[in-house]
């Protein structure tokens, strides 16, 4: 078949999934609802079997609300310019720098010379080095970055298998680290900056989440290390130092990480220095253009810009505001409570569980922008803290481990050819059923007292 009737079929089976789901819909919602969950499984489907390019299906929506009376062109068109879309601009020129000077490299040397030279300690060493790298740049970027030295760490085929794994989980874990990690937590900062609710502080975020780190790390590491107990491996360390280009990024990072920290208020002691984080990391990000650092060149460095994920968070939160402003997000809250008479913890895991498993099948990233405006109405519906659900719902989404389409990572992991999906399945179960716990019990007994 050619390439051109393969994509015709992919764009048909969209229209087809968005018309059916339209009249499934009309029988429970208005016209506009019912529309706007039509385009919504329209644009699902197109971003899934990529029948065009990611780019163009998320600026569909500036053409199809105003269509469908959804929303007017400006209303949709001025979610493509939320400041969020910003701070994650200003973190990918970071992480660019970081790549075009192999400061990763000398990053992931030195993590990796802390361990023991044994198949558990390199499984434990490439999840710590994938978390923290993940925690800075993108969990892509990492995974993209790492999975081939992984891989050739080895020639045993079970070995490559688990240092894909380590690598790809390791970058999930600690995605959620900071606020731009993972495009599902810049997601829920827009959404809360919609609603006026108050910005979790990059800091205060780090301290919230480190705990749920440091435990998955753990769990992850101790799972796939199992069977390889005592495995000598020799891995021969490189001995590198810090170029001047990487000692200027290096430089950048510290001041970024310095104003972060006195930026974030710590009451009644201190309230901060009062800085826009979005403006804080662009800042940080274009400072990489002027002399003296001069690291970044517009012409060289723009095209390794994601302009396509910059058009897919604008997207998303115009599907938020969408979601919000015709009363949809009421009216599937209302269903979700109508359903369930659980008690706000019974209703807390319902939600992990079904953001977990629900994310296995779809984008993780596509799949926040639709159900955090709805988790935003039923919390409101049964009186339990906003942030604190929508928090929950978010990290719910990156921790998801049974299959390739789930996350980024994932997708590179079986891309690479030494993991099968019985295999990512088998471990990607037991690791969700983990993380929905200690998501759980980590929000009732910790998040809650400081949101």
């Amino acid at each position: 078949m050619s390439e051109q009737f393969i994509q015709v079929k992919k764009i048909s089976t969209a229209v087809l999934v968005g018309v059916v789901i339209y009249f499934l819909s009309f029988s429970f919602f208005s016209i506009a609802q019912s529309s706007l969950l039509g385009i919504i499984a329209f644009l699902v489907v197109l971003w899934t079997n990529e029948g065009l390019p990611l780019a163009v299906v998320s600026l569909m929506p500036i053409v199809l609300f105003p269509a469908f009376g959804i929303l007017s062109t400006k209303e949709t068109s001025i979610n493509y310019s939320n400041p969020i879309i910003y701070l994650f601009l200003g973190g990918f020129l970071l992480a660019i720098a970081v790549e075009k000077t192999g400061l990763h490299r000398y990053l992931a040397e030195k993590i990796l010379s802390f361990f023991p030279k044994t198949a558990r300690g390199i499984i434990f060493s490439l999840i710590v080095t994938s978390a923290l790298l993940s925690s800075i740049l993108s969990n892509t970027t990492t995974t993209l970055l790492l999975i081939p030295i992984a891989i050739y760490l080895t020639e045993d085929a079970r070995l490559k298998m688990r240092f894909a794994l380590a690598i790809a989980y390791g970058a999930s874990v600690g995605g959620i680290m900071t606020p731009i990690g993972t495009p599902p937590n810049l997601i829920l900062l827009g959404i809360m900056q919609e609603h006026s609710l108050a910005l979790i502080p990059f800091f205060k975020w780090i301290w919230m989440v480190a705990p749920l780190s440091l435990a998955m790390i753990a769990v992850v590491g101790s799972l796939l290390s199992i069977g390889v107990k005592n495995i000598k491996l020799q891995r021969d360390a490189q001995k590198l130092s810090l170029t001047k280009d990487q000692k200027k990024v290096v430089f950048i990072l510290l001041g970024l990480m310095a104003l972060l920290l006195l930026n974030a208020p710590i009451r009644p002691y201190w309230n901060g220095l009062g800085f826009n984080e979005s403006a804080m990391l662009l800042a940080a990000g274009l400072l990489l253009f002027v002399a003296p650092f001069d690291i970044l060149n517009w012409m060289q460095d723009k095209e390794h810009i994601p302009y396509r994920i910059m058009f897919l968070f604008g997207a998303g939160f115009s599907i938020a505001d969408a979601f919000s402003k015709i009363g949809l997000a009421n009216e599937l809250a209302g269903y979700i409570l109508q359903v369930t008479t659980l008690s706000p913890m019974l209703l807390i895991l319902f939600v992990a569980v079904m953001i977990t498993f629900t994310t296995e099948i779809t984008s993780n990233t596509a799949l926040i922008s639709i159900m955090l405006p709805v988790i935003y109405a039923v919390a409101q519906k049964a009186g339990i803290n906003t942030t604190l659900f929508m928090m929950i719902a978010t990290i719910c989404a990156s921790y998801a481990f049974m299959l390739p389409i789930a996350t980024p990572p994932n997708a590179i992991a079986m891309s690479s050819g030494v993991v099968h999906v019985k295999t990512m399945m088998k471990y990607g179960l037991v690791l969700n059923i983990v993380g929905i716990i200690l998501v759980v019990l980590i929000a009732e007994f910790f998040w809650k007292n400081v949101l």
